[in-house]
């Protein structure tokens, strides 16, 4: 039964009762209006899915009532009943805001097709609103995780080119340390996030292939093209084509890319037409493209073209301080999609964790903690739940000597810092220099730390 709220307005008596009855019998709910005025009372007091309104009444008119619901917040699906002779102001009552128009007489039939398609597009709009919202919240800053000075300066340059419609970026580190996450929260805090974000991986492909997967093709262009194919860079128009492990793409297919971000232009394969496009580039690679230019593999005017912005994340052991932060996000994910609890990590496994080199990065700590998490049956996460790349190379004289005097104990992730920070302070005696050379950060990250868990 279809429980949509319908409000019939029209100063007709006769074609609201209609309305009505045939409306009631396809299972919506339904109340009538006789007037503008009494509609804008109804409008608040009921809050209908649907209004379906005639133009021309006395006193307040259709297209004042549509203005002043508006003003109050209030937003129905207008669906505008008008004569045969109204059809210019219906379809100006479309441009203010409605979303359809019926003429008089109708088809009760129509009628309700008219309804059910004005509902659904409208959940589809929320739907799409909602998945809008979701991808922020997923790639925007505030995902991000990071309190290493080299991050904040990041999440910096990330916000100052987001504003930028049209500077390419480069995304430069080894394979793991969140490059993809960086070019979809640029993408996501931009103008153009209301656009597409294609990607491509540009190791994946063999040149001949790579070069119809960026521009298209023309039917007949070459062996198995049976059909004209549109690329990423026309399928991205008005978003963004980030183009991953870009040191890979074939020497012979660089000038074609340079050519295109230059000029905004290209041709399918096998095309003769130039096609116009407004994307913006992020590339992203984990090798010296400085190296590759002097071995003549790839172009140095491709490389400065793409290096309009260049950001560099640093790999994970460059940025210790963020291993335990990094971790309990993980913790927290991965309790949602195993519906497990575990609470954190011992104050040892952390330790552990903090001093192996994660030639990985990211990604591994990500893989690791899942891995922990679909085995683990306790509340905290322990020394001996860590697989043995980790436990086996911290062994022996390896191990910290915060870590030797520091008990192995269930701690919630704050505890744990706060209790390892004041025993380097204890062991440093009180010197924070040293202290912050025991626990592998920053000393402006030991004083932040300070401040915060008020400890002195």
């Amino acid at each position: 039964m279809n429980k949509a709220k319908i409000l019939i307005v029209d100063d007709e008596h006769l074609i609201r009762w209609s309305l009505e009855k045939d409306l009631q019998q396809a299972g919506y709910s339904t109340t009538q209006a006789a007037s503008g005025e009494e509609a804008l009372g109804l409008i608040e007091e009921i809050e209908p899915d649907v209004v379906l309104l005639d133009l021309r009444m006395p006193g307040i008119d259709g297209f004042q009532v549509m203005e002043e619901t508006k003003r109050r917040d209030f937003h129905p699906l207008f669906i505008i009943v008008t004569g045969t002779g109204d059809v210019k102001t219906a379809v100006r009552a479309v441009k203010e805001g409605a979303v359809d128009y019926i003429c008089k007489p109708f088809e009760i039939e129509d009628v309700k097709l008219r309804i059910e398609m004005a509902l659904e597009t409208s959940r589809m709009r929320r739907e799409l609103s909602n998945l809008k919202d979701d991808l922020k919240a997923q790639f925007g800053l505030g995902n991000m995780i990071g309190e290493a000075p080299s991050m904040k300066e990041i999440f910096s340059t990330i916000e100052k080119v987001s504003a930028s419609k049209f500077s390419t970026v480069l995304l430069q580190g080894e394979s793991g340390t969140g490059k993809d996450l960086v070019a979809r929260t640029i993408h996501s805090l931009s103008d153009r996030s209301q656009s597409i974000f294609l990607d491509i991986n540009c190791s994946a492909f063999p040149e001949s292939l790579l070069e119809s997967e960026l521009f298209g093709h023309e039917r007949g262009s070459f062996t198995g093209a049976r059909g004209q194919k549109k690329g990423l860079f026309e399928l991205a128009n008005g978003g963004t084509v980030y183009l991953d492990e870009i040191g890979d793409m074939p020497l012979s297919l660089q000038g074609k890319l340079l050519k295109a971000i230059e000029t905004k232009r290209f041709r399918r394969v096998g095309g003769t037409v130039e096609i116009s496009v407004d994307v913006r580039i992020i590339a992203a690679t984990n090798k010296d493209l400085k190296a590759a230019i002097e071995e003549g593999r790839f172009r140095n005017d491709l490389f400065y073209r793409l290096k309009v912005i260049p950001i560099y994340l640093p790999p994970l052991r460059e940025r210790r301080e963020d291993i335990p932060r990094l971790a309990q996000f993980f913790i927290e994910k991965f309790n949602y999609e195993f519906k497990k609890s575990v609470q954190g990590i011992s104050s040892e496994a952390l330790q552990l964790l903090s001093v192996y080199p994660w030639p990985g990065n990211i990604r591994e700590l990500k893989n690791v903690i899942e891995r922990i998490l679909i085995l683990e049956t306790g509340d905290y996460i322990d020394i001996d739940d860590l697989p043995p790349e980790i436990s086996q190379y911290v062994e022996g004289p390896r191990r910290s000597a915060v870590a030797e005097k520091f008990p192995m104990t269930g701690l919630s992730l704050e505890e744990v810092e706060k209790e390892l920070i004041s025993k380097a302070l204890s062991m440093a005696a009180g010197n924070q220099t040293r202290a912050a050379e025991l626990l592998g950060i920053s000393r402006d990250t030991l004083r932040y730390r300070l401040q915060k868990f008020g400890l002195k």
